[in-house]
């Protein structure tokens, strides 16, 4: 039934302003336009910068999305936007221009959780059946994620604090690299000893599959100072090491808690085993490779979306529309942005509560 639906996507939760046109599992057109240069000098993403950039940029990648699937509205079915969780300010962006579509042409509106594009995006790519595990890693979020169906998810855990994107970003500032960070901590590890500085492997000396990356960026900032102090500066021998051995601390703690999350899936025995990793660290090489192998060696279909389905982008958002609407799942123009919302609303919040909802 997929292959007759032929959706628009917006995305726009944080600093990359998306459109693309998904039919079925086809991706049409996948637009994306990047901030980084807008917020380079600021250490990370400004809010409000982001916005106003959004802003900008929407109705022009939108045009672009449709016109390089050679399409206009009137073949379209439906228009997908995220409607959270993300920075408010760009989220209420894409949803205010996709309520002007659709209020225009009378198309129907499908508000998606942008963790839910992650989290099917190897439906659209693998066209993996239910259920199937996922590993959901982004520079703001870090779960275990059973994935039962297209809005059903059970939280095998997560991270209590920094999500790895973060802790990426933040060990890239301590140590004088570009943004963003996970690229720049990469390329700076392939030339490192990741055996030079003995840094921490967070909770894995405790049950369960939550992670905590905090500590791990606060051991860096010390191994950092230490070699300032003594030395006067970082070398770039120094930069290659830290990094090295930062991602593989990273990469140790998400094996192994992978390893327990997989325990969990294959005990319910699964017709067709699958382990799914999305989401922007998704991208980093040693990461993916080290999941490869634990998955051969457990007998479970590994499944890595192509490097740019791993980062935002509106395809994802597009074919998670198209899940919804095939199940008589569509909204009205009364959809709310939300900053806040998770996957699995049954589970305890893992980074707080507030007014507006569990944070993840």
């Amino acid at each position: 039934m997929t292959k007759d639906l032929t959706l628009l996507g917006i995305e726009s939760s944080c600093d990359d302003t998306a459109a693309a046109v998904v039919r079925g599992t086809e991706i049409l057109s996948s637009i994306v336009y990047g901030q980084t240069a807008l917020h380079a000098d600021f250490g990370g993403v400004v809010p409000e910068i982001a916005a106003r950039a959004h802003a900008e940029k929407l109705d022009h990648s939108v045009e672009a999305a449709l016109r390089e699937a050679n399409l206009s509205f009137a073949a379209l079915d439906g228009v997908a936007v995220t409607a959270g969780p993300g920075l408010i300010g760009g989220v209420l962006s894409g949803v205010m221009c996709a309520k002007g579509i659709c209020a225009a042409t009378g198309l129907p509106l499908i508000g998606v959780n942008h963790l839910a594009g992650h989290a099917l995006t190897p439906r659209l790519t693998d066209q993996i059946a239910y259920p199937y595990l996922m590993l959901l890693v982004s520079g703001g979020h870090c779960q275990f994620l059973l994935v039962n169906e297209h809005d059903s998810y059970t939280r095998l855990g997560g991270t209590i604090d920094d999500a790895p994107g973060e802790a990426f970003d933040k060990t890239a500032r301590i140590l004088g690299l570009p943004q963003p960070g996970g690229p720049a901590v990469e390329a700076a590890a392939k030339a490192g000893d990741p055996n030079r500085f003995v840094l921490p492997r967070p909770l894995l000396n405790q049950p369960g599959c939550d992670l905590s990356f905090s500590g791990l960026k606060t051991a860096i900032l010390r191994a950092r100072d230490g070699i300032v102090a003594e030395n006067g500066g970082l070398t770039i021998e120094d930069q290659a090491d830290l990094c090295a051995g930062f991602q593989a601390a990273v990469t140790d703690v998400l094996c192994e808690k992978t390893r327990r999350a997989l325990d969990i899936y294959l005990a319910q025995s699964p017709a067709r085993p699958s382990f799914a990793i999305a989401g922007g660290v998704a991208a980093n090489g040693p990461i993916r490779d080290a999941m490869l192998q634990l998955c051969a060696a457990s007998g479970t279909a590994f499944i890595a979306p192509p490097l740019h389905l791993c980062t935002d982008n509106a395809a994802m958002i597009a074919y998670a529309g198209i899940e919804k609407i095939m199940h008589g799942r569509v909204d009205d123009l009364t959809l709310a942005a939300r900053p806040r919302w998770p996957l699995d609303d049954q589970a305890a919040p893992m980074l707080g509560f507030g007014k507006k909802g569990a944070k993840a």
